[in-house]
This record gives structure tokens, sequence and C-alpha cells, in this order.
């Protein structure tokens, strides 16, 4: 299965000037966390078109998810124009997340 996070990611200034509200999904394409997540992940953002979602593959040697002291996979976490304002590890119900996302709102 593959979960579309991308290895390619931002450096942590980009994800700090942005403006809005974004999550910010930390996790691998193996992990099966990860997967046992993403159908609650996704539901919920479908349900919230506004929100800016970036899914991030996350290991060593990753500097983003380091400055975000991620510890465990997924870490989802919640932004409002740049800063943390919520985080959700390992969402095992839609509702856990549709909680962190009304932070935003």
């Amino acid at each position: 299965m593959e979960l579309g996070y991308i290895s390619n990611q931002p450096a942590r200034e980009e994800i700090d000037a942005l403006t809005g509200a974004t999550v910010l999904q930390f996790g691998t394409n193996w992990c099966g966390y990860c997967a046992r997540s993403e159908p609650h992940v996704e539901a919920a953002m479908a349900d919230a078109p506004d929100v800016r979602h970036i899914k991030v593959e996350d290991g060593k040697g990753r500097p983003l998810g380091r400055s975000f002291a991620v510890k465990l996979w997924p870490t989802l976490i919640f932004l409002a124009d740049g800063v943390e304002v919520a985080r959700l590890v390992r969402p095992t119900t839609r509702e856990a997340v549709d909680e962190e996302l009304a932070a935003l709102r």
C-alpha cells in the first residue's frame, strides 16, 4: 500500500512561514501504524478542504521531523500560520483527528 509520504521534505523555515491551517503528517510508506491510521486521517481531511495536508516521510537523518521532536509514526502536527497548536500521535479514530482539526478553526 502506497501512503503518499513525500521524501523531498520542505525546510523548517518553509513550514514556519506557511499561512492558514496546515496538518503536517510524519510517517513512512512502509509503516504499519501509518497504514492503520490512514483511513481515519484521510476521512477527516476530506471534510476539511480548507486545511493544507502535507505528508512527510520521516526517519533517521530527516531534519524536519527532528525539529518537531517526532518520536512515533504517524505524528500529525496541526499548525495555524506555521505555529503548532495541537499534536496527535497514532490516531485510531476519525473522531480523534476531527477533534484536533477543531483547534485550527
